[in-house]
């Protein structure tokens, strides 16, 4: 058996028949990170002790037979979300020393949970950008060619969880940062409804945008973790106090009466032909599966983009103000107070971060704030009120995740504009709050396309059922 290929569900099989130990297993995949992460460059920072000492921990568990289904099985978290004693970077060199002294509350519940950590994953600068080119140490690499970008901004968990480097992943979506390269990278990627799992130890970027979500091999993977880390904390105070149900009991491949609407302005000009027709033949499966398909119309959608990228960089523009060489990480000699904090803001933050800044700062500011950032808002009221209108006839709405497959790295990085426009079908689950889920669809010159499934607000459930519904009835696709 191929270990590298595991999905959760099939790991802990594994460790309950005791065919091998959390501690092998854990091992297995240190050695494979060892020798793959240079050329894939998904991790940033491992944590073999931790993880031999958890590994152990579980497999006493599992002797006790007190183990769940996430016990003893090897992850990688996002390098935005702090664990304690864990270097957390963001990427950044502003943090690149910045060791938490606590736990995130989605740590502290794969803790509980038995989770084995192997390490932080490489990730866009504070999650700005869709390539994980942004970067301030190194880019991350797609495994299905390692001359294209894996997605971004949680590109090194998806690469860790596509090249076997671990068995599942967590990462953040502010603007599709999830469900981006799950795509690209032919995974099973969740952004939660806004407010479902706590944002607490989650470095902020944009705070009413920011979401955890898992990584995966399989929807079945998925429902485990969102389990685990889905629930109200107190400590979280957009988080949302209502009941958490048994993602797994969604698990069924029957989906006949469904009503699913077809957004038309998610299938535009400029869209890669051969993707849409992958769509319109994973559209056709879902019809085959008794699904009743239908046309409807997001009028507001085109104006999605730019309403995020006026939005989002004025949330991190305050976000990131706090980063003053003086409370974290790096900091810079100067001649006075002023001095330092410029030059530690210069030399601590990269171009696509400083660029966000300044759009921001701008938005926010006397005299633009009515013209630039309060119009943003009502643009978000409106593409929230297009998906409640949708969803008074549909119980789910699908579109292509991505218009392209995976670009080659370098193509796009020195055009923001045309690197914006990758999150140009992802951003409207993040404006308007509603859980996002990407399914692998099929393959375009060999590179995974996904699915988008958009639902209801706390209807992940519903959005995991037709996921595998979907998945099942396209068995051993799978690579």
């Amino acid at each position: 058996m191929d270990l590298s290929k595991l999905t959760i569900h099939e790991a802990y099989d594994l460790l309950c028949r005791r065919q091998t130990s959390s501690r092998e297993l854990t091992r297995f995949f240190l050695e494979r990170i060892e020798h793959e992460n240079a050329r894939l460059g998904a991790y940033l920072t491992l944590t073999p002790e931790v993880a031999l000492e958890q590994a152990t921990q579980a497999d006493a568990l599992i002797a006790q037979g007190d183990g769940g289904p996430l016990s003893g099985v090897p992850g990688a978290i996002k390098d935005n979300i702090c664990a304690a004693g864990v270097r957390t970077t963001c990427a950044s060199r502003i943090l690149s020393n910045f060791t938490p002294p606590y736990d995130a509350n989605v740590i502290e519940r794969l803790k509980a949970a038995g989770m084995v950590m192997l390490g932080k994953t490489n990730m866009d600068e504070f999650a700005m950008g869709s390539s994980t080119e942004n970067s301030a140490f190194f880019p991350t690499r797609n495994p299905w060619d390692t001359e294209r970008v894996p997605g971004g901004s949680s590109g090194g968990s998806a690469a860790a969880v596509t090249a076997g480097l671990a068995v599942y992943a967590l990462g953040s979506d502010t603007g599709g940062s999830v469900r981006l390269p799950a795509s690209f990278c032919g995974l099973v990627g969740l952004k939660p409804t806004y407010g479902r799992v706590s944002r607490y130890g989650l470095v902020a970027f944009a705070s009413s945008f920011d979401q955890i979500g898992p990584l995966t091999k399989d929807v079945t993977d998925c429902a485990l973790l969102m389990n685990i880390i889905a629930g109200y904390d107190r400590r979280d105070s957009t988080s949302l106090n209502a009941p958490v149900p048994d993602y797994t009991a969604d698990l069924v491949p029957e989906i006949k009466g469904l009503r699913i609407g077809i957004p038309k302005e998610y299938f535009v000009s400029g869209m890669q032909p051969a993707v849409e027709k992958v769509m319109r033949q994973a559209l056709a499966t879902l019809a085959d599966l008794g699904a009743e398909m239908e046309e409807t119309s997001l009028p507001h959608t085109e104006y999605a983009t730019a309403a995020y990228y006026i939005i989002a960089p004025s949330e991190a523009s305050a976000n990131l103000a706090r980063y003053d060489g003086v409370k974290y990480g790096f900091s810079a000699p100067g001649e006075d107070m002023w001095d330092a904090y410029t030059k530690t803001r210069q030399y601590g933050f990269g171009p696509e971060v400083k660029r966000r800044i300044m759009l921001g700062t701008y938005a926010l500011s006397a005299g633009y704030y009515e013209a630039y950032y309060l119009k943003a808002q009502k643009v978000r009221t409106l593409i929230k009120s297009d998906f409640d209108k949708a969803f008074e006839r549909f119980d789910l709405l699908v579109t292509p995740t991505s218009p392209t497959a995976a670009f080659k790295i370098g193509e796009r990085i020195d055009d923001p504009l045309a690197m914006y426009l990758s999150d140009v079908f992802t951003t409207t689950a993040n404006l308007a709050g509603i859980p996002a889920l990407n399914v692998p669809c099929g393959f375009v010159d060999g590179l995974p396309v996904g699915m988008q499934l958009l639902g209801k607000p706390l209807a992940e459930g519903t959005l995991l059922r037709v996921g595998y519904a979907f998945e099942q009835s396209r068995k051993g696709a799978r690579k």
